[in-house]
């Protein structure tokens, strides 16, 4: 059938739908607000799992008191966080795993001799885990010791933890006949240093060479190169962060004390000894001690002023009045 001349068309209009357009992007504002609480919220719990029972003490009482102040051990070591205003070996922990609490609580009630040998007894089990961080570091493939390990010696002497540097035949630690440090050597100071700095004892750097003597009328012997090449590993561990004050004696010992006796002349004799020295070592030699300046003025004027010697009686001189009353004394009776 034919559609009428004056028959309209029928227009479908569709409409498309727009969803929750009106909500716009401010959902996605919520969601980024929320993942990022969530996630400091568990970054936070972490942070708290990974702490001691002192150490959340500390922060609780930071939050609390803002202006109050902890410390740590000397030289930054880790002997967990103390009031200034309470002794150490009053600290208490409430963490059985916690050593330096539990260090603390076995110095309670102990005589002085006995609280004397406990400190050693810590003092060494800190110095034999420096040993093992050591040989550790050493022999880590991606270690800057890596290359040279067969050249560092560890071991235990009377004065502390040594820690050897010696040369070897076509590897000197510094130039021939002088103490500029080669590149490695440096650079192996330079890494000794923060790992040193983990203990709290003091060190001592000695230099040593082999038996080669200077030429005849020398004025610079084996005993100033010695002395040099020790203070310049000093200024090699400085340069690695190692505090100065934690640096007790440098020395040079030239050739005098040999690490092969029977060769004398033998490379491995040339050498820089660190040693990480036990506290009463370090204290006998002097290191930090000083005299109170008071002290020093009473003994100065003790010193200027002597005591005044009695002399040993003579005989006494009398005047002639003095013997005419004597003979008129002796006369009456």
């Amino acid at each position: 059938m034919e559609k009428g001349a004056n028959q309209q068309p029928i227009i479908i209009k569709k409409k498309k739908g727009h969803g929750h357009g009106h909500h716009g992007g401010s959902w996605k504002v919520a969601l980024a607000d929320f993942m990022t609480a969530l996630m400091a919220f568990f970054l936070l719990m972490w942070l708290l799992g990974s702490t001691s029972s002192e150490e959340q003490k500390a922060i609780a009482a930071h939050f609390k008191d803002p202006g109050s102040k902890y410390v740590v051990g000397e030289g930054g070591a880790d002997l967990g966080l103390i009031t200034q205003d309470k002794p150490l070996e009053q600290t208490e922990s409430d963490d059985p795993n916690d050593e330096t609490a539990n260090d603390q609580e076995a110095t309670k009630d102990l005589t002085e001799e006995e609280l004397q040998k406990e400190l050693e007894r810590i003092e060494t089990q800190q110095l034999e885990e420096l040993k093992k961080q050591l040989e550790t570091e050493i022999n880590a493939l991606d270690s800057v010791f890596q290359q040279i390990k067969d050249q560092i010696l560890i071991d235990f002497t009377a004065l502390g933890l040594r820690i050897q540097i010696v040369d070897k035949d076509q590897r000197p630690m510094f130039d021939v006949g002088s103490a500029n440090l080669q590149q490695w050597s440096s650079n192996v100071l330079n890494a000794l240093a923060p790992i040193l700095d983990k203990v709290q004892n003091k060190i001592s750097v000695t230099g040593h060479t082999d038996a080669t003597p200077y030429g005849v009328g020398a004025t610079y012997t084996n005993w100033e190169l010695s002395a040099d090449r020790a203070n310049a590993a000093r200024r090699a561990l400085l340069e690695g962060s190692y505090p100065e004050g934690k640096v007790a004696t440098v020395q040079g010992m030239g050739s005098a004390a040999p690490l092969v006796v029977d060769k004398p002349g033998e490379p491995i004799n040339r050498r820089i000894a660190i040693i990480v020295l036990k506290k009463a070592v370090a204290d006998a030699l002097g290191s930090g001690a000083g005299i109170d300046s008071s002290q020093l003025m009473k003994s100065g004027d003790t010193f200027a002023k002597p005591p005044v010697q009695s002399q040993p009686a003579g005989p006494k001189i009398l005047s002639p009045t003095e013997v005419d009353d004597a003979i008129d004394a002796a006369n009456a009776q």
